[in-house]
């Protein structure tokens, strides 16, 4: 044990953390070093603009797509839970339950979900728990029957570019896509300009849609460039599943200046009269497009109010929300 306190927290961490979590059945893809999910607060004084110091986890452990365990190492000379708060601190930021901190002697662990008898608990180093007591320990505090935890684990789109979800997109979505799966009927994400609410969105949407939880979806927008940019940007893996309704536009002007012909919902009978095609099962339109002043507009009227099983309503704090607005007409 003597020889251990001159080992640095890379030391502690190579020689005696990792291969614990190896012993214990966690893989090298569940296993994350070094994780940084903050590039530290902007301080300005004056005309001078700083960074504080970036926020970083020793190790974030996943299972599958769930963020679940974090890790802080100290040194070998210290207490095994001296990282202790700053390792809640890291958590409570990135949702994760089960927090760690080692000195490569042993684990302090700290159960968030309030559900152990102990909220704190020594182990040893041959006892960290494996990924399925972990996720067991997940499923019964969040209280997941088996259909909707396979509604929680379908994964995350991944378009093999290596983009993953910002910690706080995650945990909207994983937030979100869990109260729907256990049948919450209105979820409401409050986000700021610019931090990718529609991503943020087509991922909930996503995953929920290959999860066959809905099968039928509507993408609200107050604007046309809205829907027009969704549709080929963020949207654009839904690919020939994806519709626009439309009284007018067929094409979509791409930011490179190439025009996309557009698949319209919008079929014409023999009569003259519309009627929704209903081949596609994610459809994108505008508020005008569906209801407004005149009666063309008024999309609405030709859906049965059960159609849709989701409605997704962007910037819904112009009103969309309100008890006349079109999100509640369906």
């Amino acid at each position: 044990m003597s020889q251990k306190k001159n080992f640095s927290e890379d030391d502690t961490s190579a020689k005696f953390i990792t291969p614990a979590l190896y012993q214990a059945g966690w893989d090298e893809a569940a296993i994350r070093r070094q994780v940084a999910f903050t590039a530290g607060r902007i301080i300005v004084r004056g005309k001078l603009v700083t960074r504080g110091k970036a926020k970083r986890a020793d190790y974030v452990l996943y299972y599958q797509h769930f963020p679940i365990a974090l890790i802080e190492a100290k040194h070998n000379f210290k207490a095994a839970g001296d990282g202790m708060q700053q390792a809640l601190d890291y958590a409570t930021t990135l949702d994760i339950p089960f927090v760690f901190s080692s000195n490569g002697h042993g684990f302090v662990l700290h159960d968030r979900t309030s559900t152990a008898v102990q909220m704190e608990t020594t182990l040893s180093l041959d006892a960290f728990p494996s990924p399925a007591e972990l996720w067991s320990r997940y499923l019964a505090w969040k209280g997941l029957t088996p259909a909707q935890e396979q509604v929680v684990t379908q994964p995350y789109f991944d378009d093999g570019s290596g983009k993953e979800p910002r910690y706080y997109q995650r945990n909207a979505v994983n937030a979100a896509v869990e109260a729907i799966a256990k049948g919450q009927n209105r979820v409401l994400l409050v986000m700021a300009t610019g931090t990718g609410k529609t991503y943020t969105a087509f991922q909930i949407i996503w995953r929920l849609w290959k999860a066959g939880q809905k099968k039928r979806i509507l993408y609200l927008a107050d604007r046309n460039i809205l829907i027009d940019q969704t549709m080929v940007n963020d949207f654009r893996p839904f690919g020939t599943a994806m519709a626009k309704l439309s009284i007018g536009a067929k094409t979509i002007e791409r930011a490179d200046g190439s025009i996309t012909e557009l698949a319209l919902a919008l079929d014409k009978g023999a009569d003259s009269k519309r009627r929704i095609n209903a081949a596609y099962e994610i459809y994108l339109g505008l508020y005008q497009a569906i209801t407004g002043p005149e009666e063309r507009q008024k999309l609405f009227k030709e859906f049965s109010p059960g159609f849709f099983d989701l409605i997704v309503i962007d910037e819904c704090h112009r009103g969309s929300a309100a008890e006349d607005s079109p999100g509640a007409r369906f």
